[in-house]
Order: structure tokens, then sequence, then C-alpha cells
């Protein structure tokens, strides 16, 4: 996939539309940002998804973050990739391997890369601190990685 270069203005215009999108768990209006071929990709849990896939890994996410909010407090844009920083937000309803969250709102620094195409996301990557969601919520950061 050919990534767009798009302006600044207009490839944060689309990521604030993501970024409200997702702090509303709209999957919808989430998955109307996404390019259909898009790939989602999270080195932090280990995980990637593309095209079709991505629809379920949203969907995972809110029912594993469902009061999930995202804060864009910055950004930089080099050629084709736009890079976000901010603050994401929530409270962790489950663990992948069963040990049970403290019930605590997490909060801790995001930074997100972005490719678009057609005036859509066509490649994230979403970066946050494991291990600090992990002590926030009181599990080892294992428990937060899905088992590849």
């Amino acid at each position: 996939m050919v990534s767009q270069a798009l302006d600044a203005r207009e490839a944060v215009q689309i990521v604030e539309r993501l970024a409200q999108a997702k702090s509303r768990q709209d999957v919808a209006a989430t998955m109307a940002v996404y390019h259909p071929d898009a790939v989602l990709e999270s080195p932090s849990l280990g995980s990637h998804y593309a095209g079709a896939e991505v629809e379920g890994a949203i969907t995972g996410w809110f029912a594993f973050a469902p009061d999930y909010e995202v804060r864009l407090d910055g950004h930089g844009l080099d050629d084709e990739t736009l890079c976000c920083w901010g603050e994401i937000a929530f409270t962790p309803a489950f663990t992948f391997n069963g040990a049970v969250p403290n019930g605590n709102r997490v909060s801790v620094p995001v930074f997100i890369l972005f490719r678009f195409l057609d005036g859509r996301v066509s490649w994230e990557s979403f970066h946050f601190d494991v291990a600090g969601v992990a002590r926030q919520c009181g599990v080892d950061a294992s428990a937060l990685v899905r088992a590849s």
C-alpha cells in the first residue's frame, strides 16, 4: 500500500476524527476513518491487524477499554508519516491471562504514527507504556499482552 502525502492540516483533521470516534467507542465511525486495506499495529502489545481484521481489533479494544479516551497534544509531519503524541486513559475490563485488574482508571503517555490513502488512515502504529498501565491496574505487564 502506497501512502498519500497530505498537508499537516488535512492529516491532523483525519486523525482528530479518529480520536473522537475512538473516545466515543464508536466502531462504525472509527472504521469510516480507516482505509479498507488499513494496517493497525501496536508493537507495545505485539499485535498486527490488516484489512478486515482491523474492525475486530477495534471491537476487542473497546471491550478491553470500555471507557477509552485519547487526547492528542501535538503532532509532527515528516513526508508521509504523521506522529501524534498525547495521553490515553481507560479502565481495563480484563486481562488476557485471567489476572483481575484492580478497577482503577489508568492514564499513560501515547505516541501514534499514521499514514494515509484516499483521505483515510492506511497505517497506524500505536505505542504506549504497557508496564505503566500494568502498575496502575495492579497486574503484571505480561497479563496485558496476548501470547503469540
